[in-house]
């Protein structure tokens, strides 16, 4: 009875993780559509196209882009330590 139970909380806490997943995925193509400023017809297929398999990765480029950033700042913060490096991180990250 207690596996029953973990595997149905551990199934319920995985799919609220899609839902938000899902929900900030459309928050984001809602926002770029209205920084375009694009309505109707342009702003169906816009948000069609962003949600879709494509716009995925381009996600997940974003992440290997703030993944090679890191690496990057790492390297440039190397021998630093403290409240200067933290300094140094955060500028680079911003940057």
């Amino acid at each position: 009875m207690k596996k029953i139970l973990m595997l149905t909380a551990f199934c319920l806490s995985m799919a609220s993780c899609f839902t938000v997943h899902a929900a900030g995925k459309m928050g984001q193509c809602h926002k770029e559509a209205k920084a375009k400023s694009l309505t109707g017809d342009e702003r169906r297929a816009f948000m069609k196209e962003c949600l879709s398999a494509k716009g995925a990765a381009t996600e997940s480029t974003k992440a290997d882009t703030q993944q090679n950033k890191m690496k990057t700042c790492n390297a440039e913060a190397k021998g630093l330590k403290g409240d200067a490096r933290k300094e140094k991180m955060s500028e680079c990250l911003k940057g």
